[in-house]
C-alpha cells in the first residue's frame, strides 16, 4: 500500500459513506449544543430563569447520561442487527429529534431543547458501538490504522466545525435561530443519505437476546472485557485519554478570556489548534506504523501529553498581556506562538496515543463481542469525563489556577502511564522496539505480510545482533515469543525486554538439560495455545557474519508441534554496535552512522514434514543474500 493509501479509502464504497455518516453526526451534535449554549449564555433571560452558569455544566451532562445508561443496550443492538441498518435506523432518529428541537427552537420552548440535547446524546450512544466495529469488518487488517486515523480526525474535525458553525449561526440576528433549527434539519437529511450508501455488514450475533436490565447489562459487559487483560486495559487507557482531553477542552474558554483576555474567536482558536493537532497525529498514525497495529505508539503519545502539557504550564506563566485582545492582536503578542504550539503537540500527541488503542481493541477482543466491547468502552468513557468534571471542581476548591490545572493533569497522566505500562508491559517493550528501528536503523519488511495473522507458526531466522528481537518484534504484525540464549536473555536492561515480551531461555544440554528442557515445553505449550514462536536455530550470535550451522533444535519442537515454519532473515546488521564484529567499535559505529539501513525478509511458510534443519538454513541463507 502506498503512503497515502488511507485517504484512497474515502472513494471506496466500503469506508467513505460510513465516514461522512460518523463526520455529519458529529458536527451536527455540536452545532446544536453549541448553538444553544451559546443562546443561553447571551440571551438566557428571554428563555429561562436558570442561571447560564448551572445552563452550561447541565447540558454537556445530559447529553453524556444516555451513554452510561444505554451503551450496553447500543452494543447489543449493534451486535444483534446489521450495522448498515443500524446506521439508517440512527440517522433517521437523528432527524426526528432535529424536528423536535426544531419546533423548540421556534416556540422558545427550552424544555423541548433540552429533550432534544438527551435524544442527540442517546443518538450518538447507539451509533458508537457501530461505528468502531464497522471499521475490522470492513478493512483489511494493513487499513485498520489508517481507517481509525481518519475517522478520528473527522470526529475532532465535525466538533470543531460545527461548535464554530453553531456559534456563527446562532448570532445572527434576527434569524439565527430559524437557521439554526433549519440547518440541523438538513445535515440530519444529509446524513441519511450517506448512511444509505452504507454497504451490508451482517452481524455477528444475530440470534443475541437484548437484555431489558440496562445496569445488569453493563455490568456483565465490563466483566466481559475485564477477561482480557490487555482490551481491558486498553479500554481503560482510551477513558483516561477522554478525561485528559474533557479537562483541556472544558478550561479552554475561561482561559482564553481570563488568562490570555481575548474574546470568543480567541476561545475558537484554542479549539482550533487543538482539534487540528488531534486530526494531524491520528493521520500520521499509519505512516508512523508501517499500516499496521503499532501499540509501541501509544507510549510515545502518552510521554507528548505529559512533556507538552508541562510545557503549557510554563508557557501560560510566561505571557504578561493584561490588555484585552482579538486573534490577530494575541498572534503579536510575546509567548502565544509557544503557548499555541504546545496545543497543537498534545493533540498530534493525543492522536498518536488514541488511534492504536482502538485499533488495538477491535484486533484483540472477541469478533462475536466487539460492539458490546466499544459500548462498555463508551461507559468508561462518560464515567471518566464525568470523573474530570468532579476533579476540576476539585481543584478549584483548592485554589487551582487553570495553568495549574494543566500542570496537575499532565503530572497525573505521567503516573497513570508508568501505571499501566506496568500491568501491561506490552506497550513499553513495542515502544523501545519501534524507537528502534526509527532513530537507530531504517528498517525496509519484505513479504512481512506472510507472517500469519492468526494460528500457531514458528519463525526461524539467522542470529546477527543483541537486537535481532527487536527488529523482529517491531516488524511483526503479532507478538512474537522469542527462545533465547540464556545468557543473553539475562544480559541487562536488555534481559528485562525480553522478559516483558514473555521469551523463551535456553540453554544447551551439557550447560543445563532442565533448562534445555523446560524450553521445550514453553515452546509446545504456547504453540497450543495458538501464539507465535521465533527461534534463532544457529544457537548463537556470528561472530564473522556469516551464518552458523542450523542445529536439531528445530527438527525437536516440530516432532512435539506440528505447526508450518516461516524462514526469515535479517540483512544489514552486521557490524552495528551490537553484534560481534571484531572490529573496533567506534571505527565502525561513525562508519556505519546514524539511521544505518537494514532489512527482515520473510519467506513461504514451510510444511512441518520439510522442516527439516539443512532444508530451512537453505531458506534463509536464500533470503539473506549477500547483504550482511
Amino acid at each position: 500500500m502506498s503512503q497515502s493509501s488511507q485517504f484512497s479509502l474515502l472513494a471506496q464504497r466500503r469506508f467513505g459513506p460510513f465516514f461522512w455518516t460518523q463526520f455529519l453526526g458529529a458536527f451536527n451534535d455540536n452545532l446544536f449544543k453549541t448553538a444553544l449554549l451559546v443562546m443561553l449564555t447571551f440571551d438566557a433571560l428571554s428563555w429561562t430563569t436558570i442561571a447560564p452558569a448551572t445552563l452550561n455544566v447541565m447540558i454537556p451532562a445530559l447529553f453524556i447520561l444516555p451513554y452510561v445508561v444505554f451503551s450496553a443496550t447500543a452494543g447489543q443492538l449493534a451486535d444483534k442487527f446489521d450495522k448498515a441498518r443500524m446506521a439508517r435506523a440512527v440517522k433517521l432518529i437523528e432527524i426526528a429529534i432535529m424536528l423536535v428541537a426544531g419546533i423548540g427552537w421556534m416556540s422558545h420552548n427550552l424544555w423541548l431543547l433540552i429533550g432534544a440535547v438527551v435524544g442527540m446524546g442517546m443518538h450518538s450512544t447507539l451509533f458508537g458501538p457501530v461505528k468502531y466495529a464497522y471499521l475490522p469488518q470492513n478493512l483489511k487488517p494493513e487499513e485498520l490504522v489508517g481507517g481509525n486515523g481518519l475517522i478520528e480526525m473527522g470526529t475532532f474535525v465535525g466538533i470543531l466545525l460545527g461548535q464554530i458553525s453553531g456559534a456563527l449561526l446562532v448570532a445572527v440576528k434576527p434569524q439565527g435561530i430559524a437557521l439554526v433549527a433549519a440547518g440541523t434539519v438538513l445535515v440530519a437529511l444529509v446524513g441519511l443519505a450517506a448512511s444509505w450508501r452504507i454497504p451490508a455488514s451482517p452481524a455477528p450475533e444475530p440470534g443475541l437476546k437484548i437484555s431489558g436490565n440496562v445496569f445488569a447489562e453493563s455490568i456483565r459487559n465490563l466483566a466481559f472485557s475485564s477477561k482480557n487483560r490487555t482490551v481491558f486495559l486498553s479500554m481503560m487507557g482510551n477513558s483516561w485519554f477522554w478525561f485528559y482531553g474533557a479537562i483541556m477542552l472544558s478550561q479552554f474558554p475561561l482561559y482564553a478570556s481570563s488568562y490570555l483576555h481575548g474574546d470568543y474567536g480567541v476561545f475558537v482558536l484554542l479549539l482550533t489548534v487543538f482539534s487540528l493537532g488531534i486530526g494531524l497525529g491520528s493521520l500520521l498514525c499509519e505512516r508512523l506504523s508501517g499500516h499496521k497495529v503499532e501499540i509501541g505508539l501509544v507510549p510515545f503519545g502518552s510521554i507528548g501529553l505529559t512533556v507538552f502539557g508541562i510545557d503549557l504550564y510554563f508557557a501560560s506563566l510566561g505571557y504578561t498581556n493584561t490588555a484585552a485582545v482579538t486573534v490577530s492582536t494575541l498572534l503579536a503578542q510575546a509567548g502565544v506562538i509557544r503557548i499555541l504550539a504546545d496545543i497543537v503537540l498534545i493533540g498530534v500527541f493525543g492522536g498518536f496515543y488514541i488511534v492504536p488503542l482502538f485499533a488495538l481493541i477491535q484486533t484483540r477482543c472477541e469478533p462475536s463481542h466487539m460492539s458490546r466491547t466499544i459500548a462498555g468502552m463508551n461507559i468508561l468513557n462518560a464515567l471518566f469525563m464525568i470523573a474530570s468534571a468532579g476533579a476540576v471542581m476539585g481543584m478549584f476548591a483548592l485554589g487551582f489556577t487553570i495553568p495549574q490545572i494543566f500542570l496537575a493533569t499532565a503530572i497525573l497522566n505521567a503516573l497513570v502511564a508508568v501505571y499501566v505500562f506496568s500491568l501491561v508491559p506490552e506497550f513499553l517493550m513495542r515502544f523501545l522496539a519501534w524507537m528502534l528501528i526509527h532513530t537507530v536503523h531504517r528498517v525496509k519488511t519484505i513479504d512481512v505480510e506472510r507472517i500469519p495473522e492468526d494460528g500457531a507458526a514458528v519463525l526461524v531466522c539467522n542470529h546477527v545482533s543483541y537486537v535481532d528481537a527487536l527488529v523482529i518484534g517491531a516488524a511483526s504484525p503479532r507478538p512474537i515469543r522469542f527462545v533465547m540464549d540464556h545468557r543473553i536473555f539475562k544480559t541487562p536492561f536488555l534481559g528485562w525486554i525480553f522478559r516483558t515480551a514473555k521469551a523463551i531461555p535456553i540453554a544447551p544440554a551439557k550447560e543445563d538439560p532442565w533448562l534445555m528442557e523446560k524450553a521445550y515445553v514453553d515452546i509446545a505449550q504456547a504453540l497450543h495455545q495458538g501464539d507465535l514462536v521465533c527461534i534463532f536455530p544457529e544457537g548463537r550470535l556470528t561472530t564473522t557474519g556469516e551464518m552458523n550451522e542450523f542445529r536439531g533444535g528445530i527438527s525437536k519442537i516440530i516432532e512435539r508441534s506440528k505447526v508450518p515454519v516461516i524462514p526469515m532473515a535479517l540483512r544489514g546488521l552486521w557490524g552495528s554496535m551490537l553484534t560481534r564484529d571484531p572490529g573496533a567499535l567506534f571505527e565502525r559505529s561513525f562508519t556505519r552512522g546514524l539511521r544505518s539501513r537494514l532489512a527482515l525478509a520473510v519467506g513461504l511458510p514451510v510444511a512441518p514434514q520439510d522442516a527439516t534443519p539443512e532444508h530451512l538454513q537453505a531458506q534463509v541463507l536464500a533470503l539473506r543474500g549477500d547483504w550482511k
